[in-house]
């Protein structure tokens, strides 16, 4: 009813319970929202015949223990509840597609930060602690796998490629990354040494933020994003690591 009302050109389904760590807690709550919801979307736009293309936020968590480098034709393999429901997501974004012909396509973003990230997210918990260490906090920053390997780019270069997905003509699916991985060890070191700080003396490891079933490292190919939309990102992980940490350390002192 509310599709037929507005009758929106284009629809970008972002809403998710996106945490990995918190998927193993809430499986349910994740399915129901990442998966189920996103299906929902998808036949209410079947349902009211109109014409709008959909954007599906996939995810670079659909690989998992595939090895990288990962593009649209490696195999899924994902290792939590919430690569699953997004997998479920994903291939419902196709059938809707393939059945229905409707513009529906799959962006599979790979980690995306920037200064707005929430705290708890690896990246943003490392670059706030980083700013109260360096304005005189005492406190130690406790993480978990730090030889995990990621894909790192900047979330406001990666919206425009959402954007331009759902410009072209035909619908399909991309790979949206920067095509160069770090360990989290080595963005933590880049943040710290931002603020002329050595993550050694302030990064304790806790097995409590070990994942049941790790992702040792996800690294993205976007040669099909670069090819048809003419995106390609600008900003990798140190330059992140870096703006990152300026901002943290703006806001806390504003």
């Amino acid at each position: 009813m509310l599709f037929r009302s507005i009758k929106p050109d284009e629809v970008y389904n972002l809403a998710a319970q996106s945490h990995v760590q918190v998927s193993f807690t809430l499986p349910q709550y994740t399915a129901q929202v990442d998966a189920v919801g996103s299906v929902a979307l998808l036949e209410a736009i079947r349902a009211s015949g109109i014409q709008t293309k959909f954007y599906q936020a996939s995810t670079s968590e659909l690989f998992g223990s595939t090895p990288p480098p990962q593009s649209e034709e490696s195999i899924f393999k994902p290792q939590s509840p919430y690569g699953a429901a997004k997998l479920m997501a994903y291939w419902c974004t196709v059938n809707y597609r393939d059945g229905y012909g409707i513009h529906a396509t799959n962006g599979i973003l790979f980690n995306h930060e920037s200064p707005r990230r929430g705290e708890t997210f690896v990246t943003r918990k490392i670059t706030r602690a980083v700013a109260r260490i360096s304005l005189g906090s005492k406190e130690k920053l406790y993480l978990g796998n730090l030889d995990a390997v990621r894909d790192w780019g900047y979330a406001k270069e990666y919206v425009e490629s959402m954007w331009l997905m759902l410009q072209q003509d035909n619908p399909g699916d991309y790979v949206v990354a920067t095509g160069v991985g770090a360990t989290i060890r080595e963005f933590a070191d880049a943040a710290f040494s931002r603020a002329g700080l050595n993550w050694k003396d302030h990064v304790e490891t806790d097995k409590k933020y070990l994942r049941p079933t790790e992702v040792d490292a996800l690294i993205g190919d976007p040669s099909k994003a670069e090819r048809v939309l003419g995106w390609k990102a600008k900003t990798h992980w140190k330059a992140l690591a870096e703006l990152m940490v300026d901002a943290d350390i703006k806001l806390i002192q504003t």
